[in-house]
């Protein structure tokens, strides 16, 4: 029975149960990426034109990205409260909106449903706010794959409830609206006790590459398996039968994960644990004093750095470390004689801890901010009117863009979180140089959706799918990085305000406007021909100039993302470079 509950207590606590967890709780709390699904059924029940429904989706925008309040929370209060509210927002919300599309409350004006969609949207602040600090602090040394694997599966969240709307095979649409009030609250407080941080910076394994790399591979496997299930069930007229066992598979493969938490808890390796951490520092030897030193974040005196001499950085890291050490020493000894003043600096340097109020006065955070803000909120606002754009082009099932821009989404995260991990650990270059990719491949995007040729859409979300998933995966790494741990949730929820920001802009003033003018001038003349004034714009001239705007732009956020490069070269360098002597 001790036996048992040992191995019971291991496994809570382990740090690999906690990200699976969280890995669950985001693949069902990315609730405004089925806003494209979501749009033309309000638009329809509620009679909005699109300058309307895009007002609609600038709320849901600005609620789920304005986390202000759920940083705050998150740190003040216990993580399981935090997302109990976040659940209790999600269906409060989206349950009354639900009421009031179907009818069954009284409709209400403009400036209430996009109340209710805020609402309700901001439950996945919390959601988020919980997963990204839990897993960030539980894997310190591994926050690329980290942030993107947990950013990946809340994109992929999209075409995973698609999936199981599909299952449901309701004749009326607004269910889906009913799945998104009811699901993502279910999920998140089954979870919301496995969910918190466990000190895993204490549980690092030799084992560790090896579990990633099966995550990896599983990640990939259920993106692959969502594609050939949406191109299946777009394409032949399926039972439902068949459509429930692919839910039920895909329930599987969402639930491999946990294979790793049970392994190194309850497997042959729980009882080998303590042999491996012990085989592995005594395989350091020596070298374990100065990682333990760099682990530390080698806090010194900036007087070592100005006394240090040049070569010292090529040395060998014990050397280094003994030393820096020796000099540190001798520079206590003057200061307490009196001979060196000892100089205090006004704030951290980049690397170290920055608080929110300190990280706003650096023109990297600004870089940053602002390059997000152009390349992030054009991504949005293709993702906000997919339904239009679609239909506009004469697509008839807007849900399979929606699905395949979630699977897009996805990879993109999960792909930039591996790849800019890659950069900076085998090369110390800048991670924000991956954002620059991501943005060249969104201004390719963009052009192809305004061009409208036939499949330009199926390129066009690809790219741009691709490129925004890149920049939730890239950009908290980044911050982190460059503005420390210590108030990441501050700092990670004022990013996201580049996403409504971005949204409002691009969505709310140029798309809807342009989208409206066009569809305008079409209805005169349907008018004089039918009697109708539909609220609808027909072909490729509703989305070609804000389509070309969003392209231009994103070449400006590319140039910002490589000013950014230039500037944090060194320190990139500090930060990773050790890993090179």
């Amino acid at each position: 029975m001790d036996g048992f509950q040992a191995h019971l207590s291991s496994f809570f606590h382990n740090r690999w149960l906690v990200f699976v967890g969280a890995m669950w709780m985001q693949s069902c709390a990315g609730i405004g990426y089925v806003y494209g699904s979501l749009s033309p059924v309000i638009k329809h029940s509620m009679g909005y034109n699109q300058r309307q429904i895009a007002a609609v989706g600038v709320a849901k925008d600005i609620g789920d990205s304005v986390g202000f309040l759920a940083g705050i929370l998150c740190e003040i209060l216990p993580l399981w409260m935090a997302l109990l509210i976040g659940s209790f927002q999600n269906f409060i919300g989206y349950g009354l909106v639900w009421l009031t599309v179907t009818g069954r409350t009284p409709p209400l004006p403009l400036w209430a449903m996009c109340f209710l969609i805020f609402i309700g949207s901001n439950g996945e602040t919390y959601f988020n706010t919980a997963a990204l600090v839990s897993c960030v602090q539980n894997f310190p040394k591994s926050r690329g794959p980290v942030v993107g694997i947990l950013k990946g599966f809340a994109g992929l969240s999209g075409a995973i409830l698609t999936q199981l709307y599909t299952t449901i095979h309701s004749p009326d649409h607004a269910a889906l609206i009913f799945m998104v009030a009811v699901g993502p609250s279910m999920v998140v407080i089954a979870l919301m006790f496995i969910v918190r941080p466990v000190g895993g910076h204490k549980q690092v394994r030799p084992s560790d590459n090896t579990s990633f790399v099966f995550i990896y591979s599983v990640c990939l496997l259920l993106a692959a398996y969502l594609m050939g299930v949406l191109l299946l069930e777009d394409l032949v007229d399926l039972h439902q039968s068949v459509i429930f066992l692919f839910t039920v598979v895909l329930v599987v493969l969402l639930a491999i994960p946990i294979i790793i938490p049970l392994i190194l808890s309850c497997g042959p390796l729980a009882a080998s644990s303590d042999q491996e951490r012990l085989l592995s520092d005594a395989q350091k030897g020596e070298t374990s004093r100065p990682d333990q030193f760099a682990e530390q974040n080698e806090v010194i005196l900036s007087e070592v750095e100005d006394e240090k001499p040049k070569g010292m950085d090529l040395l060998p890291a014990m050397e280094r470390w003994k030393r820096i050490q020796h000099l540190q020493a001798q520079l206590f000894q003057a200061a307490a004689d009196g001979a060196v003043r000892v100089k205090r600096r006004k704030g951290p340097r980049r690397g170290e801890n920055f608080t929110l109020s300190q990280a706003l006065i650096k023109a990297d955070f600004w870089l940053l901010f602002i390059s997000l803000l152009l390349g992030s909120g054009s991504g949005l606002t293709v993702i906000d009117n997919l339904g239009q754009m679609s239909q506009s082009l004469h697509y008839d099932e807007t849900h399979i863009f929606v699905s395949m821009t979630s699977i897009w989404n996805f990879l993109g995260r999960v792909g930039g979180g591996y790849f800019s991990e890659v950069i900076v650990s085998n090369y110390a270059y800048p991670r924000p140089v991956a954002l620059a990719v991501a943005q060249a491949a969104m201004v390719i995007g963009h052009f192809f959706i305004a061009m409208g040729w036939p499949g330009a859409m199926y390129i066009g979300t690809l790219l741009i799918g691709l490129g925004f998933g890149g920049h939730w995966a890239i950009v908290p790494a980044a911050a982190s990085e460059l503005f420390g741990l210590k108030n990441f949730g501050a700092l990670y929820n004022f990013l996201t305000v580049a996403n409504p920001a971005g949204s409002l802009i691009f969505s709310g003033l140029i798309a809807s406007n342009i989208y409206d003018y066009e569809a305008e001038k079409q209805a005169q003349s349907h008018y004089f021909l039918t009697g109708e004034h539909p609220h609808k714009c027909d072909g490729a001239i509703c989305f070609f100039l804000s389509s070309m705007i969003m392209s231009g732009l994103c070449i400006i956020a590319a140039i910002l993302s490589l000013v950014l490069v230039y500037r944090t070269k060194v320190v990139y360098a500090n930060l990773y470079g050790k890993t090179q002597s």
